[in-house]
């Protein structure tokens, strides 16, 4: 089983992740994992945090000559602005984040507390395990991309890139949808027989636990509602030299909690950052009057950013279910494993 913890607080010391269960064998390139947190920070809106770090992981275990061993794997990302302790205190909680429900959840006096861990600056150390997933996934020729689609009700590349300058004039802030797309992925992975080995469920639960994700769909998704089942379902063929195929995707590449072999494709919405320049109305945790919310350096928009992040996790559970069904010690065994299976899907 491929699992992952990560710690840190967002002006904290450093983000940290521990990655455990990913095999022996599997050669690391730093530089790639590196690239990755490069393009999380990367992106038109992202704010004047992104200007002070230069992400770079430290792999401090579980690797021996740039080679997986087996054990866990420490990957680490240092804080150019260490200044939890100096940084002034939040009394005033801001509408669309955890500030308030986690004020009150753990009693603490100050909203800072809460704001430091729910950071989406914790999406550094995410990033930094789905690199080495994608190293991994990669091997089995499985890779995974995104693409912006919407920003504000904009499309174009143009469009997009207005309306987030009209944001920063009215200082305000934008969400918008993305898309990520797997190619390669063999059929197979996840499972029918529990809700919780479904791919799609495994998936789905993997994209809301990114900071400001607020809905996400499958091929079609919400496109089903206004078609007949003739007009949805993704007809099976047959060849001798493709095997079983399909002349559409609308499943997005996963039936009944399993991939079909078609490409995975998934959309994602993300809410608008919650940190506003202009704030919005909010209550002052100490006299309970009236008050403005807090303003925290901030971004204006990281819908492509979020794709990053997105891809990510997406590597990190199909690599998980890959190393479930063909094996989580040894890269050799898993590979000679993979390759008797596809042998057998294609005589089948």
């Amino acid at each position: 089983m491929l699992r992952y913890l990560t710690a840190g607080e967002s002006h904290g010391k450093a983000i940290l992740a521990i990655l455990e269960g990913m095999p022996a064998g599997l050669t690391v390139d730093v530089n790639i994992i590196n690239e990755e947190l490069r393009r999380r920070q990367s992106g038109f809106g992202r704010g004047k945090r992104m200007r002070i770090e230069k992400d770079r992981a430290e792999v401090i275990s579980g690797l021996k000559g740039n080679v997986t061993l087996g054990s866990p794997i420490t990957l680490l990302t240092w804080n150019k602005d260490f200044s939890i302790e100096k940084l002034h205190k939040v009394i005033c909680p801001r509408g669309g984040h955890a500030d308030l429900a986690g004020f009150l959840k753990y009693g603490f006096t100050d909203v800072r507390e809460v704001l430091e861990r729910a950071s989406a600056r914790s999406t550094a150390a995410t990033v930094a395990v789905g690199a080495m997933c994608k190293l991994f996934l990669n091997v089995f020729g499985i890779n995974i991309y995104s693409r912006v689609v919407e920003v504000g009700g904009e499309v174009s590349r143009e469009g997009i890139t207005e309306k987030i300058n009209s944001a920063m004039r009215k200082k305000d802030t934008l969400g918008g949808l993305f898309e990520v797309i797997a190619k390669g992925v063999p059929v197979g992975l996840g499972s029918y027989v529990q809700p919780d080995r479904r791919i799609d469920a495994r998936l789905a639960a993997a994209f809301i636990s990114i900071p400001g994700i607020k809905s996400i769909e499958f091929g079609l998704g919400i496109g089903y509602a206004s078609r007949f089942g003739s007009q949805a379902h993704d007809a099976v063929y047959h060849s001798r030299s493709k095997g079983y195929f399909r002349k559409t995707n609308n499943a997005g590449g996963i039936e009944g909690g399993i991939t079909n072999g078609e490409d995975l494709v998934l959309r994602a919405c993300m809410k608008p950052i919650s940190t506003l320049m202009d704030p919005l109305d909010s209550v002052n945790v100490v006299t309970k009057r009236p008050a403005r919310a807090a303003v925290e350096r901030s971004d204006i928009c990281v819908v492509e950013s979020a794709g990053v992040v997105a891809e990510s996790v997406c590597a990190y559970v199909l690599a998980d279910a890959l190393l479930e069904k063909f094996g989580s010690d040894n890269l050799e065994d898993i590979k000679v494993c993979y390759k008797h299976y596809l042998n057998r899907v294609k005589k089948t």
